[in-house]
């Protein structure tokens, strides 16, 4: 019997040691690729930042032209943060971009981990993560999505540690207005001190950006920054409500001012919901109710704005929601609404039961998971603690290969 234990104890280790191994590969292919595809690939996204800091730089028209034939729709200040990279040429700054992105997403995940309460492989949660199509399409886009979920995961992990935050926040929402949502939840739980850094922080970097690029900054601000009319927003890529309405109801024209009483009760009911989960001590259900409030609320949630299915998936595999977290990672994965009828054509527009609720998924999905957050609020009473032997076993399977 004794030799029987020690020879299954010897093949769970050569067990373990082979999924260390094979993790290591499809990490090391993972990171290669992202190299290899930089180094060939012109990213859309990431070369109207690039001219955007140019435009800083040699003080051009940021807002009145169109740069590489699209409109630049970010804040000055990510201009400005640009303009050492446009000293760059094009692929070396991409590199370094990717890279920095790269860096930011394992430290974001490191984070995420350390909100959870438990100690899964972080190579396993990173090679995971980097196949979720709004992380891989942010690296093909060359986007910042990246870069906000760290410095957001990261400001509120301090304030779970009763530790001064709000910086990251602020520069956070400097850069990309979406995450002021943040600020509202350090309000509302009565984080104010924090709140108050945030609101500082985003005015600083406002400033700057003024002083930097006046008449950019003047011309965003009084004009550019709610003018949707500057992007696609019936495009399937925009998984938001304003999004799908413009799909169903075929245009702008068609969504009145009766749209806003949309965003403002997803955003009330939200805000209260995560202050509720931040209330029992749970800032990573808070953290993760927070930014799929924010992309439901925001105008234009394009779908490699999701990248808040990693804090979201984290707290379905911790509450043990093992089948909806199968799920919603499948889901993510392949992104099933670029296999629907769009870029015009006629069955984009109008509600089509076969097609209208896999066009809007990521959507769909992020409804459900405020639902079923709600639900959770009220079956579990305590946060979650790490058992006495260390992790929970719903991330043993992930423990064992770190």
């Amino acid at each position: 019997m004794y030799s029987e234990a020690r020879c299954l104890s010897c093949m769970t280790a050569a067990t373990v040691v082979r999924m260390k191994r094979w993790l290591t590969l499809i990490l090391a292919i993972e990171v290669l690729g992202i190299v290899a595809f930089t180094l060939t690939y012109d990213s859309l996204d990431f070369r109207i930042y690039h001219l955007g800091g140019h435009a800083i730089t040699d003080g051009t028209s940021l807002y009145d032209e169109q740069l590489a034939e699209h409109w630049y729709t970010n804040t000055p200040f990510m201009a400005a943060l640009f303009m050492p990279l446009a000293a760059l040429p094009l692929t070396l700054a991409r590199l370094l971009w990717q890279l920095a992105s790269l860096a930011v997403f394992i430290w974001a995940c490191a984070t995420t981990l350390k909100l959870s309460g438990h100690h899964a492989s972080l190579k396993a949660v990173v090679a995971g993560g980097l196949l979720l199509a709004p992380v891989w399409h942010t690296f093909f886009q060359g986007q910042v999505n990246l870069f906000l979920l760290a410095l957001i995961v990261a400001d509120m992990h301090r304030v779970a540690q009763g530790r001064p935050a709000g910086i990251g926040i602020g520069i956070a929402t400097a850069i990309k207005l979406t995450p002021a949502i943040f600020i509202v939840l350090l309000l509302v739980t009565r984080r104010t001190k924090d709140a108050f850094t945030a609101a500082g922080a985003f005015a600083a970097c406002t400033v700057l950006a003024y002083v930097i690029a006046p008449d950019a900054s003047r011309l965003y601000w009084l004009h550019t920054f709610y003018d949707t009319s500057r992007v696609g927003v019936p495009y399937i890529s925009n998984q938001s409500p304003y999004g799908m309405l413009n799909r169903l109801l075929r245009g702008t024209a068609e969504v009145g001012d009766w749209y806003n009483a949309i965003p403002l009760t997803i955003g009330i009911l939200g805000l209260a919901l995560a202050a509720l989960w931040a209330r029992r001590g749970d800032w990573l259900a808070a953290i993760a109710v927070t930014g799929v409030t924010g992309l439901l609320v925001s105008p234009i949630s394009w779908a490699h704005h999701w990248v808040w299915i990693v804090p979201a998936l984290a707290v379905l595999i911790r509450e043990n929601d093992r089948v909806i977290a199968a799920c919603a990672y499948t889901l993510f994965a392949l992104a099933p609404m670029w296999w629907t009828p769009h870029n015009g054509h006629p069955l984009q527009y109008g509600f089509h039961p076969l097609i209208t609720p896999v066009a809007n998924c990521y959507l769909l999905a992020g409804l459900f998971f405020l639902a079923h957050m709600a639900v959770r609020l009220r079956v579990r009473r305590e946060p979650p603690e790490p058992g006495p032997d260390g992790p929970s076993t719903h991330w043993r399977g992930l423990e064992c290969v770190s």
